[in-house]
């Protein structure tokens, strides 16, 4: 890659070329303290609507939160240049480093809003956003986005080149468009018409499962950096993994009994985090995502236990079943 690209973001070590997506009601600040302890060049926070995040929300600010995390990124979302400049000010003002600006979510419930992908359908709104942002900090400002809101607009590399201009210092793409949601596969080789329109940091994500997947990706695309997103649920290693492999080095191999530790860590800071009432719902999903991972690697496959993970509101039996499901390798180890 070519040095100057990075300028703006020097001042940030981002040692491996694989980063942690942001992925609503998944990357909490556990997830991305582990993920970046394990090796992830980035992590990035959940999506944090502009205008809660500044009136108070207690919602928006433990999306927020960085403690732990350096360098700390915050993506936050919104239609309102004046929120989304407030918001950036506030999050630099908690300690972020880099604000990111999310023109890439699909959800009905963010584009009814005009925010997220929906800005792709209006360039000029979109980056007055980045302007706002621009002006509001000193740190640096990337934009996440997708192709285009649909086939007929694939516009990612008009509204990339905009936004550079505008002051945005790297740009994520996702290789789908908004209609596609999630559905199909994603087209790194689209994203390379994104290289195409300038010299900046450029990140490609959508569908990178492992490092064949990075590789292939980084091929296709010309871009920088991968972004590794669902993959890494019950997973935060896989991003540091990837980025080591990227590298040319060697990607430690965790045992069941260490993923096993990760999980307990996981789902007993969420506790500490949110509080019991919230905390273990908010974990049902990494939870049985930390039982599949142990399922399909040599734990004891246990329906039973499976189930007690996502439906007890008791701590103790929640570690006791999945202790038992990471169970084969762990009494081996104990042996």
């Amino acid at each position: 890659m070519c040095a100057s690209r990075l300028a703006g973001l020097a001042q940030h070590a981002l040692l491996s070329p694989a980063f942690l997506a942001p992925m609503s009601g998944v990357t909490d600040i556990v997830m991305r303290r582990i993920a970046a302890r394990y090796g992830a060049g980035l992590v990035v926070s959940e999506m944090v609507a502009s205008d809660e995040f500044v009136r108070g929300s207690e919602e928006a600010r433990i999306r927020a939160e960085g403690a732990g995390v350096s360098p700390h990124v915050v993506q936050l979302a919104g239609c309102d240049p004046h929120w989304l400049g407030e918001a950036a000010r506030l999050a630099e003002a908690n300690g972020a480093a880099i604000i990111d600006i999310n023109m890439g979510c699909p959800a009905k419930k963010v584009t009814g809003g005009w925010a997220g992908s929906a800005l792709m359908r209006d360039l000029d709104h979109a980056i007055s956003l980045v302007e706002a942002a621009v002006a509001a900090v000193t740190i640096p400002v990337t934009v996440k986005m997708r192709l285009g809101w649909d086939d007929a607009s694939r516009n990612a590399p008009e509204l990339a080149r905009r936004a550079v201009s505008a002051g945005a210092q790297m740009i994520t793409v996702h290789g789908r468009t908004r209609q596609q949601f999630y559905k199909g596969v994603a087209d790194w080789a689209a994203i390379h018409a994104v290289r195409a329109a300038g010299d900046f940091p450029l990140v490609a994500n959508g569908d990178i499962h492992d490092v064949s997947d990075a590789r292939a990706c980084l091929s296709q695309s010309g871009a920088d950096f991968v972004m590794v997103g669902r993959a890494a649920l019950g997973r935060p290693w896989l991003v540091g993994a990837v980025g080591a492999e990227l590298a040319g080095r060697t990607a430690p191999q965790l045992t069941l009994a260490q993923k096993l530790s990760v999980a307990r860590e996981h789902y007993e800071e969420l506790l500490s985090l949110m509080g019991q009432a919230h905390g273990v719902r908010h974990a049902r999903k990494h939870l049985a995502a930390y039982a599949d991972e142990a399922i399909e690697n040599g734990g004891a496959p246990d329906p039973e236990r499976r189930r007690m993970l996502l439906t007890s509101d008791e701590p103790r039996q929640v570690i006791e079943a999945l202790t038992r499901l990471f169970s084969h390798e762990c009494s081996r180890a104990a042996a």
